[in-house]
């Protein structure tokens, strides 16, 4: 049995995946970058005001109240004139700060009409103006190969100019689920049988990733079913992940499959729920085999499987989002490293607190929908109300 550390290593070791397509900005959201963006111009592209006022030069400024002649009026978009001496130029925010001019005097501080202006208040040189290339400037890197593209990189693209990007083509996951006791919701259910809610999540969480999905439904409980499941998904896809059949049992028959198709480099990790994890290749295939137990397949999920679908799609990486909680709970030591499902309160000093799902079965799928998130207990290391415990957020953030 590994650490989870050493399985996480072993998986964000593999090659990216290359392939690449150019999409406009409007179809990069969530994608990939495959290559890093410079901008080939400042941002802005020259002195402009940050408010609406008037461009002034501070030499002509006095520490009383100066009155000054508007010389010109410039909206955002006009190329000014050069700021005749002695004069005031009539500015908007957003306004190309003309040559003579070294400050912008706020309105709110003269008074002024259509043809002159009181400055009210000296200004310094530099006031009111945003200088070019303050936000970017010309050959800076923008993006980096391996970010996902947000809707604030997609902006920032567009500030640039970049009507479209290079991005990795969306790898495709193949996904089933093995185990005769599983039926398809929507369907009646017979005596010992139960609703396959794995296929649905996995899918879900895949697609949310922003990957194809080749689907390959429920697999009978057979050695020869589970080699075909296995050969047709290395055939369709980049990366294959299935759900149940990895543990010890006569009916679970993944291992021997893989095995007898490909190679096992990955069997048990010292994990809590889910020591029993699967990894290898199907005719160089990567495939990952989860546990059947709705919690344990989920938390393994997030745990190694999000990180092996963001290397294979070539995403820059990165650790998972946590932070530090108070445990409102004591837990005996446990032999692995477990991760507890939890709800976040804040205290009234305002310290985040932590409080424990009741029932820590790896069955039990309504604590995820109850809980946060996750907080991880270290091996052979008890919790202690009032302890210090590193969270891992459920919602949004694990992806």
């Amino acid at each position: 049995m590994i650490t989870l550390t050493q399985a996480r290593a072993q998986l964000e070791s593999l090659e990216s995946l290359k392939r690449t397509e150019v999409v406009t900005l409007m179809d990069a959201l969530g994608r990939v970058a495959s290559e890093s963006v410079a901008s080939s111009l400042d941002i802005p592209p020259c002195d402009n005001s940050a408010m609406d006022g008037f461009a002034v030069s501070t030499s002509s400024l006095s520490d009383g109240g100066t009155a000054l002649p508007i010389s010109q009026r410039i909206p955002a978009g006009a190329q000014p004139a050069v700021l005749e001496k002695g004069t005031a130029a009539r500015i908007f925010t957003g306004g190309v700060v003309p040559s003579g001019a070294d400050a912008v005097v706020i309105q709110e501080n003269c008074d002024f009409d259509l043809e002159s202006v009181t400055i009210l208040k000296r200004v310094e040189a530099g006031a009111n103006i945003r200088p070019q290339g303050q936000d970017i400037s010309s050959g800076a890197e923008v993006i980096c190969v391996g970010q996902k593209l947000s809707a604030i990189d997609i902006s920032l693209l567009a500030s640039i100019g970049k009507a479209e990007v290079r991005v990795y083509k969306p790898i495709t996951v193949a996904l089933f689920s093995t185990g005769d006791e599983l039926i398809e919701p929507g369907n009646p259910l017979a005596s010992g049988q139960i609703y396959n809610s794995n296929r649905p999540l996995l899918v879900a969480l895949c697609q949310k990733m922003g990957f194809k999905v080749y689907d390959c439904g429920i697999v009978e409980d057979t050695l020869d079913a589970t080699k075909v499941a296995l050969s047709d998904a290395a055939a369709n896809a980049d990366v294959i992940i299935s759900s149940g059949g990895v543990s010890v049992g006569e009916e679970d028959h993944v291992k021997p499959a893989v095995e007898a198709l490909g190679e096992l480099a990955m069997w048990k990790v010292q994990i809590k729920p889910g020591k029993p994890v699967a990894f290898g290749k199907i005719n160089g295939v990567p495939f990952l085999g989860l546990p059947g137990n709705p919690v344990s397949s989920f938390t393994v999920f997030q745990l190694l499987g999000v990180p092996l679908l963001n290397t294979l799609q070539g995403r820059a990486k990165e650790q998972m989002i946590s932070y530090p909680v108070i445990a409102d709970f004591d837990k005996k030591f446990s032999t692995r490293e477990e991760y507890i499902r939890v709800k976040i309160e804040r205290d009234s000093r305002g310290q985040l607190r932590a409080n424990r799902f009741a029932n820590l079965s790896s069955g039990v799928m309504s604590s995820l929908s109850w809980a946060d998130g996750l907080v991880r207990q270290d091996i052979d290391t008890e919790v202690i109300a009032g302890q210090v415990l590193e969270f891992l957020p459920l919602h949004e953030a694990m992806l």
